[in-house]
């Protein structure tokens, strides 16, 4: 896509009510999936190469609808949606041209066999796409109806034959329409249009088919026209995700640190099982946090492309509709020139706030906008492989196989003897308040919450009232051994590494905790310490604080330097 189509492309399938829109030779490279404001878009291309490419974009009314996505390769993926009372699998092709080699159109349609077979036999079936195929108007019982548009040219016999291996229905060739509705294709000089683009549909569910025809008045700059087909189905309705509630830790409120102090002076904080006590603490908290405080507002992503180039847009699309085709290029190429300026405008004014944010000295926010403005952009994969090296494309599985990787990866044998023979005999007192309160200040604020979605910031602004509290639950943690169960649970965050994305081992786990557990983590850390260093030797470094290994690494240089100038000998032990 050029500059500024994907925003067109938005507006387009908005204006023209499609659902689901499947695009092909979209020359992106890489394959994933993200989101663009109110769409959701699935894509694989070449790994470098900006050629071929598909993608499938659907709006946020079916986006909760979609089970999995099976990125196949740079020619084809398939979406599987959940439907009522059927699933619905649609697939996006993109078919070798005509002067392809024979070899690369039988593994096309090898691959795309393949992943036909990997589709459940009730499911609804569509493939859409750019065939590079001519069926014509000739009808062939069960495959075409008799109003395809011209005579049959390139490749039309494999795809004819491939629809009566698999039981489908071209579906634009059923209805009898002007030839403005049939065409997909217009040359650039506009004298000759033909019919390439097709949409497949099971033979079973051809009554369901309402209409099939192209929309010429819809435009992104293609020489391809919009098909479109409309389809008596229903998607199941499936409710929204429950996310949690993100707090705007920048407008903590008089009212909830008032509330949250007089609640706390009623609870009862002698020998309570530390689970009960912090489950009241945590109902507590949140309840009077979600009442007082003001949720965050998610900073939508800054449009570059402005009125102006949105409004040769229009004149564009107008200019198509009336046939125009001189005005309609000059407009295109008028669209092209104002979205480089655009973009040009828009990247010179986020270097300003970054200016700005330096010189003001805001450097999280700072930060924050180089990231934006740099584009650091990380894909979701939708479909990963199993222990066997299979595809896994359906939710559930997806989750199950996330499931049992870090159990593997974090396995340990409990029968493993340990080797350490140091004794610890000291008997260690109790849990000092003054701890709890050092280590309540020092943690790291405007970090991501745990399981329980409390942030530490909504108990280091109560301070003594909060430190009493914890202080409370972590002496009953150190006599009774017992963790309240939200303390225990990690939610693993997996961050793509470089290599490929379907592979659970090229992901690094990071695990979220719950931030109030840090407290009691940081305490015995800082009681083990003291033992650990007696077993450590000084010259020691890494993962030690104030032992790094560049420092020892800076004196190597510098020793090997002072015995380098005398010609002195010089023996280095590791």
């Amino acid at each position: 896509m050029n500059q500024g189509k994907l925003e067109v492309v938005k507006q387009e399938m908005a204006r023209v009510n499609v659902d689901i829109l499947g695009i092909s030779e979209l020359k992106w490279t890489g394959m994933g999936e993200f989101n663009s404001d109110d769409h959701y878009i699935y894509y694989c291309g070449q790994e470098s190469l900006r050629r071929n490419g598909v993608a499938i974009m659907v709006n946020k009314r079916v986006r909760n609808a979609v089970l999995g996505c099976n990125l196949k390769n740079d020619r084809m993926i398939s979406v599987r949606f959940q439907g009522k009372p059927f699933n619905i699998t649609v697939i996006q092709v993109y078919a070798p041209t005509s002067n392809t080699e024979e070899a690369e159109v039988e593994r096309f349609y090898e691959d795309l066999q393949d992943l036909l077979e990997l589709t459940p036999k009730k499911d609804v079936l569509f493939i859409i796409g750019d065939w590079n195929a001519k069926v014509g108007s000739q009808e062939t019982p069960g495959v075409t109806g008799k109003f395809g548009l011209g005579i049959r040219k390139e490749a039309w016999q494999r795809l004819i034959e491939f629809c009566q291996e698999n039981a489908l229905v071209i579906t634009n060739t059923l209805f009898q329409q002007h030839k403005r509705r049939l065409y997909t294709w217009t040359s650039p000089d506009g004298q000759h249009q033909n019919q390439s683009d097709h949409i497949l549909c099971s033979q079973r569910w051809r009554s369901s088919i309402q209409s099939a025809k192209t929309r010429p008045g819809a435009d992104c700059g293609s020489d391809h026209e919009l098909l479109i087909a409309k389809f008596r189905l229903k998607l199941k309705k499936v409710g929204k995700t429950t996310r949690p509630f993100r707090y705007d830790l920048n407008q903590i409120l008089y009212d909830y640190t008032v509330e949250v102090r007089n609640r706390f002076k009623g609870l009862d904080l002698i020998d309570r099982v530390p689970d009960e006590l912090w489950n009241e603490v945590h109902d507590i908290v949140q309840e009077t946090g979600i009442k007082t405080i003001p949720i965050e507002k998610k900073c939508k992503k800054a449009k570059w492309l402005s009125g102006e180039a949105l409004q040769i847009v229009v004149k564009r699309r107008e200019a198509k509709s009336k046939g125009e085709n001189e005005r309609y290029k000059h407009l295109n190429a008028e669209f092209q020139r104002i979205a480089r300026r655009d973009k040009k405008a828009f990247l010179s004014d986020q270097c300003k706030e970054i200016e700005e944010n330096n010189r003001m000295g805001k450097t999280r926010d700072l930060f924050k906008k180089i990231r934006d403005t740099k584009g650091t952009f990380h894909v979701k994969m939708s479909s990963i492989k199993d222990r066997n090296a299979m595809d896994l494309i359906e939710a559930e599985d997806i989750k199950k196989r996330w499931q049992e990787h870090p159990e593997e990866l974090y396995k340990k044998d409990l029968h493993n003897p340990d080797n350490h023979d140091g004794v610890i005999t000291d008997l260690q007192p109790d849990i000092l308040e003054c701890e709890v309160k050092w280590a309540l200040e020092s943690i790291t604020t405007n970090k991501a919450s745990g399981g329980d979605g409390i942030p530490v910031e909504l108990f280091q602004i109560l301070k003594d009232d909060a430190v009493k509290v914890l202080h409370s639950i972590c002496q009953q943690i150190w006599k009774t051994h017992q963790w309240p169960q939200d303390w225990k649970r990690s939610v693993f965050i997996p961050i793509p590494k470089k290599g490929n994305a379907k592979e659970c081992s090229n992901y690094r786990t990071v695990a979220v905790i719950s931030h109030v557990s840090k407290v009691m983590l940081k305490i015995l850390k800082a009681r083990l310490q003291q033992y650990v260093n007696c077993e450590l030797p000084d010259v020691q470094a890494g993962f030690r604080k104030g032992r790094g290994t560049r420092d020892q690494i800076a004196n190597i240089r510098w020793i090997t330097e002072k015995a380098r100038v005398p010609e002195k000998h010089l023996f280095l032990l590791y």
